[in-house]
């Protein structure tokens, strides 16, 4: 039996195969090789940088689609499924509309891959796929070992994708974790996770958490555990995490290098409304400054465009964002996920641009897809553009690579951070105007919302 397992991209292949060093290995694809049967013939394709041989003789294809990717998994699936090979799709983007993708699958699967893949390869092998397949919830996880042979050669950014945990102990108007895992946190055996990365070979570990510190005792445990190991480490972790001394230090005597925060907001009333109002703007400096002082860089992300934002709210996150000398930030106006609170309450106000911004040919990456209420779409679209420019310029690179505290600290430390900005402020403008799917990807738009600009807010 020969599988093709696919990670899609966001449109067209990008041509150049160097683009492979910006891309984390898609730790998902390493979970189900780790679940497939050793005479199963598997083949991994990453369609970011890859070609897919569509003519080649293949018994089923599989692929793992987030909702950016929806599109382009479709167009891919089209072209297998006119070749009479059946396809199956699971991830994020199934599992919360799996009605929108069975018209494009053979079979849907719904929630872990543990629930799901073997039962979809053994009906696989006797031709009689269901059209869907639920994991149960709250599946225990474990007994699995991650292939990351599959990686081989492929070029990916020098880290390897280790997952410890499932889940999040917050649930955010804005994301779909809580929805995809339906509130559910689990996390693998710590021997397993140990494991993972001492057969990895690799001393640069990517934890590929959606928060490393949701039971802040079991990363204790984690921690002391690969602390002999030698490690460079970097994960998302909530700001909190900086409140536990004992917590800070066993993660700066295991190797912790980079905590990705989600900051998200710099006023109160908009973390209410993204159900984060245990997060404090007014803590942010001190909690910070605890990573600092532990030579832990720091890459804080925020989310624009909540009902309290205006369009003084660019400049003004960057400049805190430039003060605090971040690693990296991101400046991302906000997606409304399907599946979210958030979606549902902006589709119940009429202030959705497009039913489904994934599929509408009129999207590109990088719009405002809903209507805010302190600006317009077009600013939105705007400030957010400028702030990530702003903060990848040249002269503000240079700036924040003088923190001698975090990003300074050692040649290691600085060379990480030379390497990811000028990996960032190249990969910038490379996906802004990119058509979701097919193969065009920066075509000429009617609608000014669409114009990529540098402007100023």
């Amino acid at each position: 039996m020969r599988v093709a397992l696919i990670r899609p991209g966001l449109g067209a292949r990008d041509e150049r195969r160097g683009f492979a060093f910006s891309c984390q290995e898609p730790a998902a694809l390493a979970l189900v090789a780790g679940l497939t049967p050793p005479d199963v013939e598997l083949v991994v394709i990453d369609d970011r940088f890859e070609a897919i041989a569509f003519d080649e003789p293949w018994d089923l294809a599989a692929l793992s689609v987030g909702t950016f990717h929806a599109q382009r998994a479709y167009d891919i699936a089209a072209q297998f499924r006119a070749r009479r090979v059946p396809v199956v799709m699971g991830g994020f983007h199934p599992t919360l509309c799996p009605d929108e993708v069975a018209p494009h699958a053979d079979a849907v699967a719904l929630g872990d891959a543990e629930g799901t893949w073997p039962a979809i390869l053994a009906d696989a092998r006797v031709h009689r796929l269901q059209p869907r397949y639920v994991c149960p919830p709250g599946l225990p996880l474990g007994g699995v070992a991650p292939r990351y042979d599959i990686f081989a050669g492929k070029g990916y950014a020098p880290l390897r994708v280790v997952q410890f945990g499932r889940g999040c102990r917050f649930a955010c108007d804005f994301c779909s974790v809580r929805s995809f895992f339906e509130g559910a946190f689990r996390q693998r055996p710590v021997a397993e996770v140990v494991r993972d990365i001492e057969a990895g070979g690799r001393r640069r570990i990517f934890f590929a958490d959606d928060n490393l510190c949701a039971n802040p005792e079991a990363l204790k445990e984690l921690l002391r555990a690969i602390r002999p190991l030698g490690l460079k480490w970097t994960s998302q972790l909530s700001l909190d995490f900086a409140d536990d001394d004992e917590l800070l230090r066993l993660a700066a005597e295991s190797g912790c290098q980079v905590v990705v925060v989600g900051l998200e907001s710099l006023d109160g009333a908009n973390l209410k409304l993204m159900r984060k109002g245990w997060s404090k703007p007014e803590e942010y400096t001190t909690r910070l400054a605890k990573l600092r002082d532990h030579g832990i860089m720091v890459y804080g992300t925020f989310v624009f465009g909540y009902d309290h934002d205006t369009p003084e709210v660019f400049a003004r996150t960057l400049d805190f964002a430039l003060e605090q000398r971040f690693f990296m930030a991101n400046f991302n106006h906000l997606q409304p996920y399907p599946g979210t609170p958030l979606y549902a309450r902006l589709e119940g106000e009429g202030r959705l641009r497009y039913a489904r911004w994934w599929l509408d040919p009129r999207y590109r990456f990088g719009d405002a897809c809903f209507v805010p209420r302190g600006m317009s779409a077009l600013e939105l679209t705007r400030g957010s553009d400028w702030a990530r420019t702003s903060f990848h310029s040249l002269k503000q690179i240079a700036r924040r690579a003088c923190d001698r505290k975090s990003n300074a600290r050692s040649l290691d430390n600085l060379g990480t951070f030379l390497a990811s900005n000028l990996v960032s402020r190249r990969d910038i403008g490379r996906k802004r105007g990119m058509r979701l799917g097919g193969d065009a990807r920066h075509e000429a738009r009617a609608d000014p919302v669409h114009e990529p600009t540098a402007s100023t807010p």
